[in-house]
């Protein structure tokens, strides 16, 4: 963990307008670096949080205002909202890109590319115009769905007639130009965003209003297989509460780390009841008894009965948790096999040790596991990640 994080304001120009942003940068030379893209009318503060926490991952990252990208004119870059274009936006992040692989101190073979929602989309889009300069990319609910909207009338929530579109377009809060309509009404997005072949991480939220999900899961569907991991997230919209924010970290420090490609198990979890094991004094020991199902590339299958969360309280503080489950299924190879699972919080991570009859999946009883938990109404999503190279990668 980093703790000595420097950050720094920084600009650069695109077609003659300023672009202006902050680098957070920790100490050393030849750091990974990672660019980080705010979505349809917000700014680079939007994302400083995110940022600093990769900084002290030894990141090298990089936020920056698009020109003309935020409303209220909040953002510090130069241009007109009303000027502002998808592929305008493609330019600024150009524009950054080179910057920052001109840094002392950055590896310009190492630079991931992360955008939330219209700066997914512009991520997406710009890795496939310059993949061999992104090692990584990062899609968080990206607005997959522009193209789409354009062809409805309906840009960043506006309604408008197709066949004659203002000049102006109201979007409530932002006014965009008649320009960014007519360079996205003819796109289509999932042939645009494939020329990228490197490793992509989608994150979406099953109740997003704003960006139906399914435009992730055809973008999973659109690239190679195994290239992508998408992680669809329960209950939550167009952006994160807390703990989903939490878990979703979690889940980007694997991909960035490299450990793997995909998830190895995604569990759904329901809770179905609990009962008190005993009380001393300041000291209660609860078990919370679960069911559940996983639907991963890895495995499927079931919880089979007799699963239980054992939670330690002093003083009404949780003190010492662990959670003991078997699942019962088919391994990726088609044989049948069970996965008994110990998961347990050590120096605040979730460490699960697993002990399997799979002959496929037998290195996990020996691998080093992280795990990240999701929670939803009634329940939560327990995603389990391997230190597996990304060249190890499973069949969809």
């Amino acid at each position: 963990m980093h703790t000595n994080i420097i950050e720094r304001d920084f600009s650069c120009k695109r077609d003659g307008l300023t672009i202006h942003g902050t680098a957070f940068v920790p100490e050393g030379d030849r750091l990974p670096a990672i660019i980080v893209s705010h979505g349809f009318g917000g700014n680079s503060k939007d994302v400083f949080a995110d940022c600093r926490l990769f900084a002290s991952w030894g990141y090298a990252a990089y936020c920056f205002d698009f020109c003309g990208g935020s409303a209220h004119g909040e953002g510090k870059s130069d241009g007109a909202t009303t000027a502002m274009t998808v592929q305008s936006e493609c330019g600024d992040l150009k524009a950054v890109m080179d910057y920052v692989k001109t840094s002392s101190n950055v590896d310009a073979d190492q630079v991931t590319l992360m955008g939330f929602s219209q700066g997914g989309f512009v991520a997406a889009l710009t890795a496939a115009q310059r993949p061999s300069e992104v090692e990584a990319l990062i899609l968080l609910y990206p607005a997959l769905c522009i193209p789409d909207d354009a062809r409805k009338g309906a840009l960043g929530g506006s309604s408008y007639d197709v066949n004659n579109v203002p000049a102006v377009i109201d979007c409530g809060h932002m006014q965009i130009g008649k320009r960014f309509h007519e360079t996205v009404v003819g796109m289509n997005p999932f042939e645009e965003i494939t020329p990228y072949t490197g490793p992509v991480l989608l994150i979406h939220g099953t109740d997003d209003q704003v960006v139906d999900y399914r435009y992730s899961v055809k973008a999973h569907e659109s690239y190679a297989p195994g290239q992508c991991q998408l992680l669809l997230v329960q209950e939550m919209g167009h952006s994160f509460s807390g703990k989903q924010r939490e878990s979703a970290m979690v889940s980007i420090q694997q991909f960035l780390l490299g450990k793997k490609e995909m998830e190895i198990l995604t569990i759904d979890v329901q809770i179905t009841g609990q009962e008190i094991r005993k009380e001393e004094g300041p000291h209660r020991q609860t078990a919370i008894f679960f069911t559940g199902t996983s639907d991963s590339p890895f495995f499927k299958g079931h919880i089979v009965p007799g699963a239980e969360d054992v939670q330690d309280h002093t003083d009404n503080q949780l003190v010492n948790i662990r959670a003991a489950y078997t699942l019962e299924g088919t391994d990726y190879s088609g044989e049948a096999c069970r996965i008994h699972i110990v998961n347990q919080n050590v120096n605040g991570e979730w460490k699960p040790a697993v002990d399997t009859d799979s002959k496929a999946l037998a290195f996990l009883n020996h691998e080093d596991l992280t795990a990240a938990l999701e929670g939803f109404t009634g329940g939560l999503t327990v995603r389990i990640f391997s230190a597996v190279p990304r060249t190890f990668a499973a069949p969809r």
